[in-house]
């Protein structure tokens, strides 16, 4: 097998704000893989911001890593290093090799329509009444970043954002792991009963079980930054959401595996990709529409940049982030 790596870096449309911070650039590599046979796999490398990954003590750090990787070498060989790889070049490895074993062999699957991600603090009800001014009258999901400001200014807002969703809408409210046990107890007992809410997303800590599960038996509660950060803690037993990054997730392989079985109340989440982590990541996306739970995945378009580095033929991605 032959390696190719290239480096890619883009802007998004707009920061994006988040109890973890703001975001408005990503950088990566892309990868190509050839196989026996000149057949092709395409993988992504992201770089991405700490709050979202794993740690890894001890390993390579991302950059160093891919430089020293083998360009050429047996399957056998590369697939025995992955487990000891940081986890963003396992990831984009496990995307081309999936590809290599035939994923997308008989077509990519189209995601289905994503989860409107809204913008935090105050502006989140001019957006939420711009979204309703365009949108049709079938019901829509949207997710609301909390955790940004004061609490008392958000408990307002959420007020007002309840009186402006329409009765047929789902919302999900993301926390990122930012609230205290109190902050979340007083968020559950206002929305306890509220049939629009979805769920509530890592509200507390990932280290935090007893209190997740605490909040789960009063509101929908789903597991995000935890199955990154404390992934030994959250096993078959957690009978809630989870909500996977694939592209923040190492080797995605066994996740595309879940999905394709059927496993319930699995649902993908962005990473900002370029095209060729989007066109993964829209596959998996319309594995689970395809599954026992389908909900909308959080692909956050509005967030979304255009252009060829974002096209779904990886040949023209790998092209756009040519030096």
């Amino acid at each position: 097998m032959q390696l190719q790596w290239r480096p890619y870096c883009f802007r998004l449309p707009s920061a994006l704000v988040s109890a973890q911070g703001r975001w408005l650039e990503r950088r990566g590599w892309l990868l190509r893989l050839q196989g026996p046979g000149g057949c092709l796999g395409w993988g992504e490398v992201p770089e991405l911001p700490a709050a979202w990954i794993k740690p890894e003590p001890g390993r390579l750090p991302l950059q160093q890593a891919l430089e020293q990787f083998p360009l050429e070498q047996e399957r056998s060989g590369l697939e025995a290093q992955l487990p000891e790889l940081p986890s963003a070049l396992a990831l984009g490895l496990g995307m081309a090799l999936a590809e290599l074993d035939g994923l997308g062999e008989d077509g990519w699957l189209q995601a289905p329509t994503s989860a409107e991600l809204l913008p935090a603090g105050s502006e989140v009800l001019p957006a939420m009444a711009a979204l309703l001014e365009r949108s049709s009258a079938a019901p829509r999901t949207v997710k609301w970043k909390v955790a940004v400001g004061a609490d008392a200014q958000e408990r307002a807002l959420l007020d007002r954002l309840l009186e402006q969703l329409p009765a047929n809408w789902h919302l999900r409210l993301d926390a990122n792991g930012a609230w205290d046990r109190q902050t979340a107890q007083g968020w559950a007992e206002r929305l306890q009963g509220e049939s629009r809410l979805q769920w509530l997303e890592q509200p507390l800590a990932p280290a935090d079980v007893q209190g997740l599960r605490t909040l789960a038996e009063r509101v929908p509660v789903a597991l995000d930054e935890a199955l990154r950060q404390c992934p030994e803690l959250y096993g078959a037993d957690w009978t809630g959401w989870r909500v996977h990054r694939p592209l923040a997730e190492g080797d995605p392989r066994p996740l595309l595996q879940q999905l394709q079985r059927g496993l319930p109340r699995l649902v993908v989440s962005t990473a900002f990709e370029t095209g060729i982590g989007r066109r993964f990541l829209h596959h998996l996306a319309g594995l689970q529409a395809l599954g026992p739970t389908p909900v909308a995945p959080g692909l956050a378009p509005a967030w979304q940049p255009e252009g060829p580095l974002f096209s779904a033929d990886p040949q023209q991605v790998w092209e756009a982030a040519a030096p």
